[in-house]
């Protein structure tokens, strides 16, 4: 039997943006409305235990004892957790099932008020916005008097709120018997339970070094802004105020910048005619700008009793792949440390003993390096983590079927034997250095230095049908200076490709194409070859791209059909569009459309917009989207091997995962990294390794 449940709960202690975990802690529960399986059938409303007023009703007791009985809410882990904390019921995930995590598996949105509408529920509230307020008016101290609202001081308001509880509760098992399962049964539903345990187990802190760290950002910040206020007469009170200061470069020094990212300020920084005090000023704002070292606050709020904060990952956050996202202190999006690691730990070492501005000049910098620091291992346990290596490189050409960069992995897999100084001899290339070397038909043993580097900023950026801007992007995030290799990479070029980008250079300026409008003709040619060469060098995957969007056509065209996709399989199941991964779990798009033109669109929620809205694709895209999704499938088999060894996984971040484990030498580094690259039946001829280390305090590997 399956019981729907949804809580209303009160708590004048923590703010629910603490995070859940902190939240249930210490809140009270108001409202708990229920409903069975049965109940729907036979047409009843959701009933509501009032918990301020009556003890629990018997039949909800004796659900909630029966082990048996399924519980359902809408973002179960704040339900599960609030009962917990409140009467005492089991933490055990595995009895509970979540609506919402059944909706993201799915692509749909997680947002209960957003994903109704779009299954054809009809919400029982005619204003959803006034019961939203009544949430909130009773769920924290309101007004200036900041006392508590009940239902003796607004019964009325107290009368709807019970309403607004219980129509909650309705709207859930409608919105549940709605909802796909596809991706939400056998081991997906199990990855959901072991998200759960993980979010349950947390990670622990070091909260003395976040204190520190915000303290020692507190002064840095108040510095930075002094000195803003001396550079600039006082016109611009700190470097955060972008309008002003942006208005007072050009004022008073010419200095006209289209924007203030990172991007633009760090390659203005390389300008050698740049005036020293605008070069300053520059300088300041991207130190003061580091909104990344906000983590070290988020960390101290959301940090429970026992020292460690919890409920860190969102169970496919991100919603074309199944990824996860983050959740409470965003750890998907880390910042690259500037410093060497042996610098970071005497950062952290000066943070704690309040001496980091006598030896460091830029404080932001090290504190943002840093935080990847503030999660350690508790007594007498370490921290044991693995990285899939390239998993997406080598996920997207076995899914495309590109041998020769297979087997170029599987050589360089294999260890020959070892150099004086311990380093491996391997049997194959570095793949980036190949990547160059096939893309200009030059020996691989004379891929060195900034070669190198423009090899792998082509794996990175042109694998999904990336062009010129998508490698100039990329390359200024790896130090690619498009336009100082351009005379090497001309050079090394055929005639060919340069006649080639001379035409597309004169197409693209003449039609007026953006980025050959933003760059210079040599940054493009440069840009242009690079891409050409690549292409060349990985034809299969080239045609993996617009094969996936004819496939995805065709079944568009052709409901109820399956159409092979290489290793992939593609099929129009009303208005879903399907396409089953090797592992044989489906991506889903919802209400996909073909338009007259042959383009390609779904629903879905926009990432910038984030509203439910029509979005564009095409067959790059949907190459990311399995293989991303694809490399995610194998991070699975991964966790749940790395369980049942022992390993307890307390964080993964993208393709990495963290455990933490005894502090014995039966959990190693090699025996994790064997776990998690290990072959399984769906993805027989994927070659697969990982690497990582061993820790107290985690780090960038």
């Amino acid at each position: 039997m399956n019981l729907f449940l949804d809580s209303e709960t009160y708590n004048d202690q923590v703010d629910i943006r603490a995070g859940t975990y902190r939240y249930a802690e210490t809140c009270e529960l108001d409202l708990l409305s229920y409903k069975t399986d049965g109940d729907h059938l036979i047409g009843n409303k959701a009933s509501v235990w009032d918990a301020t007023a009556e003890p629990m009703p018997a039949d909800l007791r004796n659900y909630l004892d029966d082990p048996d009985v399924i519980l359902i809410a809408h973002n179960a882990q704040f339900d599960r957790l609030v009962l917990h904390y409140t009467i005492g019921l089991p933490l055990d995930p595995t009895r509970w099932r979540c609506s919402m995590a059944r909706a993201l598996a799915h692509s749909l949105p997680g947002a209960l008020g957003m994903l109704a509408p779009i299954l054809g529920v009809k919400q029982r509230q005619e204003d959803k916005a006034e019961g939203r307020k009544l949430m909130h008016k009773f769920c924290k101290p309101q007004g200036k008097d900041k006392e508590r609202r009940t239902r003796h001081t607004n019964p009325k308001d107290w009368a709807r709120y019970i309403e607004y509880n219980r129509d909650d509760t309705d709207d859930l098992v409608e919105v549940w018997y709605k909802l796909p399962e596809w991706n939400y049964r056998g081991e997906e539903l199990a990855l959901w339970h072991l998200d759960q345990q993980i979010n349950d187990r947390g990670i622990y802190v070091d909260i003395d070094l976040c204190h520190a760290a915000v303290l020692a950002t507190k002064r840095a910040k108040k510095s930075l802004a002094k000195r803003v206020q001396a550079a600039t007469g006082g016109e611009v009170e700190k470097a955060t105020q972008r309008d002003k200061l942006l208005a007072f470069l050009l004022d008073v020094y010419g200095v006209d910048l289209p924007d203030m990212t990172k991007a633009t300020l760090e390659r203005r920084l390389n300008d050698p005619d740049l005036p020293d005090p605008v070069r300053e000023l520059i300088a300041i704002r991207l130190q003061a700008t580091k909104t990344s070292t906000s983590k070290y606050t988020a960390f101290v709020k959301a940090s429970n009793a026992d020292g460690r904060v919890r409920g860190m990952l969102a169970f496919c956050g991100a919603l074309r792949t199944g990824r996860w996202s983050g959740r409470v202190v965003q750890l998907q999006n880390l910042p690259r440390p500037n410093y060497k690691q042996s610098e970071i730990d005497l950062g952290v070492d000066a943070m704690k003993h309040d001496v980091a501005d006598l030896i460091f000049p830029d404080v932001m910098s090290i504190a943002s390096s840093a935080i990847r620091g503030a999660l350690v291992a508790p007594d007498g346990k370490k921290l044991v983590v693995s990285d899939l290596a390239n998993i997406e490189g080598r996920k997207l050409a076995w899914l495309a079927g590109e041998e020769w960069k297979l087997q170029a992995f599987r050589d360089y897999d294999t260890i020959l034997s070892y150099d004086a100084e311990g380093k491996p001899i391997r049997k194959g290339h570095d793949l980036y250095k190949l990547a160059y070397s096939r893309s200009f038909g030059v020996p691989v043993e004379s891929v060195e230095g900034d070669r190198r580097q423009i090899g792998k900023v082509q794996e990175l950026a042109l694998g999904y049908q990336g062009a010129e801007g998508a490698f100039v992007a990329m390359g200024a995030v790896y130090g690619v200076d498009i336009v100082d290799a351009f005379p090497s990479v001309w050079e090394a070029a055929s005639e060919e490709h340069r006649k080639e980008a001379e035409g597309f250079y004169k197409w693209a300026y003449k039609k007026y194409v953006g980025v050959a409008r933003t760059l210079s003709r040599e940054a493009f040619l440069a840009a242009c070859i690079i891409k050409m060469g690549w292409r060349e060098a990985n034809a299969n995957i080239v045609s993996f791209w617009p094969e996936l969007a004819q496939t995805a056509v065709l079944a568009i065209r052709n409901p109820g059909v399956t159409f092979d996709c290489r290793l992939l399989k593609v099929k129009r199941a009303g208005h879903w569009l399907l396409i089953r991964l090797p592992s044989g779990r489906l991506l889903c798009y919802p209400s996909a459309q073909v338009d007259d033109k042959g383009k390609l669109s779904y629903m879905g929620v926009h990432q910038y917009t984030h509203r439910w809205q029509r979005i564009k694709t095409y067959g790059g895209k949907l190459a990311e989207n399995v293989t991303q999704a694809s490399a995610r499938d194998c991070l699975r088999e991964g966790m749940f091997r790395a369980e049942e060894q022992g390993y307890n996984v307390v964080l993964t971040v993208h393709d990495e995962l963290i455990t933490e484990t005894p502090d014995s030498d039966d959990f190693n580094v090699e025996g994790l990294s064997e776990l998690l690259a290990r072959n399984t039946t769906w993805n027989q001829g994927l070659p697969m390794t990982a690497n990582g280390f061993e820790t107290y305090r985690y780090r960038k590997g």
